[in-house]
């Protein structure tokens, strides 16, 4: 009788745990090493509970397990962006077409949701406080230490699944291998994380659908809302510089700072300066990497193969899309793990470097050009496009976000073939009204029809 493969994921995070009950799904008995404890037991550590965008990419991979709609009773729709200005004036982008939304999670929340239903699956063990320590590449040992009791121990599972983050020590160990490349780039800004508590009545102070943007040129802040009322926000900030975390060292300084550059934010923060000295500055990475698989025994899945900034609020339903399509290969091909592995990263890697590279160029855009009158124009004449064309033009953040069926490879493509198009087109166009010149339809007619 053939032997059982022994099948362990490296992660309980959210991708970790997705892959997990796919893996179950499949008939595989799953072992889940998770570094820290067990969240639902224990305090999240600072840091790393800012607020998650699900999109369409992101709801496929939860309605295939079937919590999608549980998950949307805790989710917030978000149909538009709104931009304020330092004079606290507000001006809007809607995200799609009339009814699309991203919608505001709680990381912490999804992954405990995700925990719960994982437990529940009779082939899935989950083991915390597990840390890597090694990965032995040639016989798939892992060295652990247990967190909670302060000893090393061994396994030596058939196929090792890595979701074990930016930081991944199963991806370190592949670094080591012969050919294999690896970049990590830094942005040189970090993120803190602060709050806008309800209101007296528990209500909303701003307003509740939306991504919330105050644009400011090198930096900006923004705010997503929360069930409970409150809004996350998140002040993207340089490091150094004449504006920096640097330079704001007391309480005077930061309220000071923030009442001159947002000033109606900062009216509806009360604990500003306490929150700001208390919760730490994270770091913003961009890890790309290949190959993603040694062999048929080990894979990086997730951030360990590809972590990206967040401003396309793309890096979860990314990750989710991971286990969707490694979903697919397994119904494919059995457990041909090599078969799997090799088209698995063949299909991927182009389009997770697209989306780490729209990424950074969406950060760009969020604290800049938002708050550029040409800008906004600009979007409001691609509206106008997409109305008339809609076979031919769908928005870069549309076909992101809302059209899982399209690749992020071919989205940056299409996308960088629409900028050229109105780079020509808006030298026409001063208002809305020009979009009717008949040089402009004529342009269009050519281009599109």
């Amino acid at each position: 009788m053939e032997k059982e493969p022994q099948l362990s994921v490296m992660g309980g995070g959210l991708v970790g745990c997705l892959l997990s009950l796919y893996l179950a799904k499949q008939g595989y008995k799953v072992e889940v090493y998770e570094r820290r404890a067990d969240l639902r037991s224990a305090e999240l550590a600072g840091g790393r509970s800012i607020n998650l965008a699900l999109s369409d990419r992101g709801w496929r991979a939860l309605e295939t397990i079937g919590i999608a709609e549980d998950i949307k009773k805790v989710a917030i729709p978000m149909y538009r962006r709104v931009m304020h200005d330092v004079q606290g004036n507000l001006s809007f982008q809607p995200y799609g077409q009339a009814g699309q939304a991203i919608y505001s999670v709680s990381r912490g929340g999804l992954n405990m949701a995700l925990l719960d239903l994982a437990e529940a699956q009779p082939n899935v063990n989950l083991h915390f406080q597990q840390q890597v320590l090694e990965v032995e590449l040639k016989t798939n040992e892992v060295t652990l230490l247990d967190n909670a009791t302060g000893q090393e121990h061994t396994i030596q599972p058939d196929v090792l699944f890595a979701a074990d983050g930016a930081f991944s020590m199963v991806r370190l160990s592949m670094q080591k291998t012969d050919r294999f490349n690896y970049e990590q780039s830094y942005l040189d800004y970090g993120y803190k994380e602060l709050t806008i508590p309800p209101a007296a009545d528990g209500s909303w102070q701003l307003e509740k659908n939306a991504l919330h943007i105050w644009p400011r040129g090198q930096y900006m802040m923004i705010a997503l809302p929360n069930v409970d009322g409150t809004f996350t926000c998140t002040l993207f900030f340089p490091y150094d510089g004449e504006v920096s975390f640097k330079e704001l060292q007391t309480p005077e300084q930061v309220e000071s700072f923030f009442q001159k550059v947002f000033p109606d934010a900062t009216a509806l923060m009360p604990e500003l300066t306490q929150e700001f000295f208390e919760n730490p500055v994270g770091s913003l990475v961009t890890v790309k990497c290949f190959p993603w698989s040694h062999s048929d025994k080990v894979v990086l899945l997730g951030d360990a193969a590809h972590a990206i900034v967040p401003f396309y609020g793309q890096g979860m339903n990314a990750g989710f899309e991971d286990c969707t399509i490694l979903r697919g290969l397994l119904e494919e091909h059995g457990s041909d793990w090599k078969t799997i592995f090799k088209t698995f990263q063949e299909l991927r890697k182009p389009n997770t470097d697209a989306i780490a590279d729209l990424a950074v160029y969406n950060f760009i855009e969020m604290r800049d050009k938002v708050a550029d009158p040409r800008f906004l124009l600009q979007k409001k004449i691609e509206s106008k496009i997409t109305a008339q064309y809609p076979d031919a033009w769908l928005p870069l953040y549309s076909m992101v976000t809302f059209s899982p069926d399209l690749p992020y490879s071919q989205a940056l493509a299409n996308g960088q073939r629409q900028e050229e198009i109105m780079r020509q087109l808006m030298v026409h166009i001063a208002t809305e009204a020009d979009y009717d010149k008949p040089e402009v339809q004529a342009y269009l007619q050519s281009q599109l029809a």
